[in-house]
């Protein structure tokens, strides 16, 4: 896989009397349960499938659960930490679970490549930043920004246009 991205989905298993008991990944205990879910190669009570950040079960028969980093996560967190695809916008590149990253109109992008398409200077959390179609601009370089800039007053230029954004 090249994004270390585990989609599955939980499965509903008849435990039954006979078999053997189970023991839950999530809190170690016993299955004696009539049914029990089988996910992520391994066993669950209902109960015990959350997403490691909203805590939101994933036990319910036919939900999707995603695993990154040794998390386990329902499908809105994993979009909100990495991305649609688990890569770089940018670059295409995986980003590991443990990176820290920069994100744009719900894009993900590493540190080293959220930069301005035109002067490739690097941003930082607190620098002001165009978004547009796709592509980020650094608060000097916006497309048709020095025609723009120049009739604005020093106080005007504090404010936020349209498509500017703050890291």
């Amino acid at each position: 896989m090249v994004n270390n991205r585990v989609e599955t989905t939980a499965v509903a298993v008849t435990g039954g009397s006979g078999g053997a008991v189970r023991s839950c990944a999530g809190c170690g205990g016993g299955i004696s349960d009539r049914f029990l879910l089988f996910s992520m190669d391994r066993y669950w009570h209902t109960r015990c499938l959350k997403c490691s950040c909203c805590q939101a079960q994933l036990g319910e028969i036919g939900s999707t659960c995603f695993s990154k980093g040794g998390m386990i996560l329902c499908r809105n967190d994993y979009i909100r930490l990495f991305g649609h695809s688990g890569a770089c916008n940018a670059c295409g590149q995986s980003i590991p679970a443990s990176e820290m990253v920069m994100r744009a109109q719900g894009n993900v992008y590493h540190l080293k490549c959220f930069t301005c398409a035109t002067c490739r200077n690097r941003l930082v959390p607190g620098d002001r930043f165009h978004y547009v179609n796709g592509t980020i601009f650094c608060e000097h370089d916006r497309p048709g920004g020095a025609l723009l800039s120049s009739h604005l007053t020093p106080l005007q230029s504090n404010t936020l246009l349209p498509d500017q954004k703050v890291c």
